[in-house]
């Protein structure tokens, strides 16, 4: 699981126009560029509500077939994308919250500024980075896990999904003050989970054990003369 990809609302393009004309004759090629574009998308939003892989897909799964059986409910007033967000995190939200969610399929929202985020650095080619990078991200992950689901939502909306603080206030209901100050608690909660799983591993900082031991040895001992 990993976490980056925008969620901003806008009219839909003519390109956008044509592929859910073609999905809604049920043209197997539209569909499937419909679900590629957004399968990982849809996915972050479900794990973030669930923290749960396995519920997560089966939301993705729920959240393509309603919204393609009933496309001809879409109003293209924003994009497809942002129709299919505000479905899935219904159909999450309800299986959180046992019950099954209702679909607000003609609510739209109107064109907002992205928020910033800051990236994760991509993964290196180099193994012992990479699995660095893997591992402190398992443990940002867990930390979202921890936060509680008022602030989950709005750190998931605002920084992974890159809502804008209007975007996030509709979706979730609430005001834009409160989405605020949910997100400065969350970065806040965020950074004490991160802290207190990684604390614990900062006596193994900078290790010399794997290839890079490896490599210093074999070149001490190649400058010292002897035999590689």
């Amino acid at each position: 699981m990993s976490w980056t990809i925008a969620a901003t609302a806008s009219v839909p393009t003519t390109g956008e126009d044509d592929l859910i004309q073609r999905a809604k004759a049920r043209d197997e090629a539209a569909i499937r560029a419909i679900l590629q574009a957004n399968n990982r998308r849809l996915f972050r939003i479900a794990r973030g509500i669930l923290r749960n892989d396995s519920e997560a897909e089966d939301v993705v799964q729920e959240t393509y077939v309603r919204a393609l059986t009933r496309l001809d409910e879409f109003r293209g007033q924003s994009s497809l994308s942002t129709w299919l967000v505000r479905i899935a995190m219904n159909e999450a939200l309800g299986r959180l919250r046992g019950q099954r969610p209702t679909l607000h399929l003609d609510m739209e929202r109107e064109d907002k500024p992205r928020a910033e985020v800051i990236q994760f650095p991509a993964i290196s080619s180099d193994p012992e980075t990479s699995v660095a990078q893997r591992q402190i991200q398992a443990v940002v992950e867990r930390a979202i896990d921890e936060l509680s689901e008022p602030f989950r939502l709005v750190f998931i909306a605002r920084v992974i999904e890159e809502m804008s603080i209007d975007e996030t206030a509709d979706l979730l209901g609430l005001k834009p003050e409160t989405v605020k100050t949910r997100l400065h608690r969350a970065r806040a909660m965020l950074r004490e989970n991160v802290e207190k799983e990684i604390g614990p591993v900062l006596l193994d900082a900078f290790p010399f054990a794997g290839r890079r031991c490896k490599r210093l040895t074999d070149a001490v001992l190649a400058r010292l003369g002897f035999p590689a």
